[in-house]
């Protein structure tokens, strides 16, 4: 029976989503929780891999589970083997037919820049900061030309794994909240690194070092070598992703 499930996770102790034996993955410890519940293996596969110190406020994943138990004995049960910066917030039965990353139409991210002179103590390992002042609206305008489908080569790692580059962004805002410049994106999907090498090269122009329209030639010249740094992974948090509403989920990962 496959059921699918929602986590929420501080990425800050761990490196990335994907497990692998170099060390803490979210992955690994949701799969542990979940074989403790199931007292057998339990593989599972998420709908967006993250990277080290990302963090997420509802990824959503699936699992065929091998043996029978209720949804909320999966939730009760991972929960209690789960360290405490990863939960389960949900987990309900699905039909054999849905795939976590497969079925999903639309992703979304956050990203929080901390804009004062000083760096932060609180919430440190959540924000991205920037000592000079940024111009939030100038970002904002700049980042309107990346919306609608796109070879996004200027802003794919080379590490990228993808078989090609175009993605289809469907909105992307920035705007100043307080002391925070947020930059607030959803596409149909994304490439390694491609919000944060996004909110780099938005953060030249949020300096004033470059013109709002240099962001689209960037993306017109599809050469990462000329586009900004990579911004730190702490500013970013997964939103999590969006379904069809055929499949049911709940209200927050449904369109």
């Amino acid at each position: 029976m496959r059921h699918a499930i929602g986590i929420e996770y501080d990425g800050s102790g761990f490196l990335g989503w994907q497990r692998h034996h170099g060390g803490p993955t979210v992955q690994a410890a949701v799969e542990t929780a979940l074989g403790f519940v199931a007292d057998a293996p339990v593989e599972v596969t998420c709908a967006g891999r993250t990277d080290a110190r990302v963090h997420a406020a509802c990824q959503v994943a699936h699992f065929d589970a091998p043996v029978e138990r209720a949804p909320r004995a999966w939730l009760l049960g991972a929960n209690s083997r789960l360290p405490d910066a990863v939960r389960l917030l949900w987990c309900q039965t699905v039909e054999a037919g849905f795939h976590a990353r497969y079925a999903a139409r639309a992703r979304s991210y956050r990203y929080r820049i901390l804009n004062r002179a000083i760096a932060p103590a609180l919430l440190r390992q959540h924000l991205a900061w920037e000592r000079l002042p940024l111009d939030a609206d100038a970002m904002h305008a700049a980042a309107q030309a990346l919306v609608g489908e796109h070879d996004f080569s200027a802003f794919r790692t080379a590490q990228c794994q993808a078989k090609h580059p175009m993605r289809n962004l469907h909105a992307i805002a920035v705007q100043r909240e307080g002391g925070e410049v947020v930059v607030s994106v959803t596409a149909n999907a994304f490439l390694h690194h491609m919000v944060r090498n996004i909110v780099g090269s938005l953060l030249v122009v949020g300096r004033g070092q470059q013109a709002p329209g240099w962001v689209g030639a960037l993306l017109e010249g599809r050469d990462r070598t000329v586009a900004g740094p990579t911004a730190p992974a702490e500013g970013l948090t997964f939103l999590g992703p969006r379904y069809p509403a055929e499949w049911a989920l709940p209200p927050g990962v449904s369109l």
